[in-house]
């Protein structure tokens, strides 16, 4: 926005539209990871229905994203909001309905392509609405309401699994996605790029690209007919947006460093981080005996921590440039994964947590305002589903790579004499009566983990101390406001 736009008097009104979008996401997710156990004991999903229950989501989500983006540049950013909302939320009612584990991974597919839907146009709104004074302290807020979904969602879900049956976790996604449905309909205005073109054989090879790439990843093996159709699906991809005049994706970004930088530092720290989460809610339940409530209750700090280094980051970029702040968030992190990588006990565990939230809080909105910064605002929506995919491509890599890491190292550490379901999974083990070794077994993969995760943020805090520059300030073109 240059000097003299008007500001639009409900932008934080809209504001709070968009981070109730975000919270429905980040919600459902956080609450997913606590439900596992109670998805094993109550459905019989086995481990194999527990990963497509979590994939089925990401394949999904991920697949979609950049051809929605698009779209929601040139159709409407609130429409496609709107659109994503009441998917996510029907979806989650089906989700409450199902009584099998196939149906529910249906339902959490259909949930990822309502996610992929409106997602985009969080960012992308967020980005056309305010200006260079005003965007940081909004990416901030936008950023600590994922923290706020961190926090409300496994303490009420825990609240839930304790006191109904494991259904009612996705009954939180409903009435906050009629609630945000409701707002953007009344506070929104419209926002879109006038003039841009559909690019029909971008979405097509983009969908089919991303959406092998990731299938490929997150089944860990070696399918060559699936790994050469991803190769040949993006390669093609990258072909034809060179030769566009128009492109779906703007390639020439990636020649920008803060725009490379920031990208790969974020998907280094996606992937670092990616399954902290479902690592700590096991490790919490199984190891250390807690509740499901108890157990969300257990990673408050975590949240707490960073919501409130978010405002601290926020302040502190007037004065310290994004390169800092990702360099020092980064390295902050993997301070805290060294010390869950010794931890035998919970007050042990909180240490690493705080530190890592802290860390966290300032690497975050820092990699995104340096990321979306660098976007012209006519791609706003295909800018911020971009990076919404870097974290997906790096949650998925972490679930694949490093969630064999840890599940080898938990075999490996088993008694081998023990049944194979056992030496295959904690939740098995504690029911047949192996939960001293099986615990055992657990803490040893997760230090494993933890090793992994702050070599990951390690490397990404040099890349982005080797890469991002100061951005240099530039008028960018407004959208059109409907």
């Amino acid at each position: 926005m240059n000097s003299n736009t008007v500001r639009d008097p409900r932008r934080w009104w809209i504001l709070v539209v968009l981070c109730l979008a975000l919270l429905v996401l980040v919600v459902d997710n956080t609450v997913l990871n606590l439900a596992i156990p109670s998805l094993s004991e109550e459905m019989g999903a086995t481990p194999s229905d527990i990963q497509w229950i979590i994939n089925a989501y990401v394949l999904a989500y991920a697949g979609l994203l950049l051809t929605s983006g698009s779209l929601s540049d040139k159709y409407g950013r609130r429409l496609f909001l709107i659109i994503g909302l009441v998917f996510f939320g029907g979806a989650s009612l089906v989700a409450v309905l199902v009584t099998e584990p196939w149906q529910l991974i249906a339902a959490r597919a259909l949930m990822g392509i309502g996610g992929s839907i409106m997602m985009p146009s969080t960012l992308s709104i967020l980005m056309t609405v305010f200006d260079e004074s005003e965007r940081r302290k909004a990416m901030a807020a936008w950023s600590a309401v994922a923290l706020v979904g961190m926090v409300s969602g496994p303490t009420l879900g825990g609240f839930l699994l304790e006191h109904y049956w494991w259904g009612s976790v996705f009954l939180l996604n409903i009435p906050i996605a009629a609630i945000a449905i409701a707002a953007a309909v009344v506070l929104m205005p419209e926002t879109r790029s006038e003039g841009r073109r559909i690019d029909p054989v971008g979405v097509v090879l983009s969908v089919v690209g991303l959406t092998s790439a990731v299938y490929v990843i997150i089944e860990r093996e070696w399918n060559v007919p699936v790994i050469a159709l991803a190769v040949i699906a993006l390669g093609a991809f990258v072909i034809w947006e060179r030769r566009q005049v128009e492109p779906m994706l703007p390639l020439h970004l990636f020649a920008n460093r803060n725009f490379s930088g920031a990208s790969f530092s974020i998907l280094l720290m996606a992937f670092g981080a990616g399954s902290v989460m479902l690592m700590l809610t096991q490790y919490l339940q199984f190891v250390l005996g807690f509740g499901e409530m108890q157990a969300g209750l257990a990673m408050l700090p975590y949240a707490v921590a960073a919501a409130i280094f978010n405002g601290v980051g926020a302040g502190l970029g007037r004065r310290l440039s994004n390169r800092v702040l990702i360099g020092a968030g980064l390295l902050l992190m993997a301070g805290g994964f060294v010390v869950m990588a010794f931890t035998t006990s919970y007050m042990e565990l909180l240490i690493g947590l705080v530190i890592m939230g802290i860390g966290g809080g300032l690497a975050g909105p820092s990699a995104y305002a340096s990321l979306m910064g660098a976007i012209p605002m006519e791609h706003a929506g295909v800018g911020s589903a971009l990076n919404d995919t870097v974290q997906q491509v790096g949650m998925a890599l972490s679930i694949a790579i490093l969630g064999s890491v840890l599940a080898g190292r938990y075999t490996s550490e088993m008694p081998a004499d023990l049944p194979a379901a056992a030496r295959e999974s904690i939740g098995a083990a504690h029911p047949m009566g192996f939960g001293e070794a099986a615990n055992q077994a657990f803490t040893s993969a997760m230090h494993l983990g933890a090793w992994v995760g702050a070599a990951f943020c390690v490397a990404a805090a040099l890349l982005a101390l080797a890469v991002l520059r100061p951005a240099k300030p530039a008028a960018a073109p407004e959208p059109a406001q409907v």
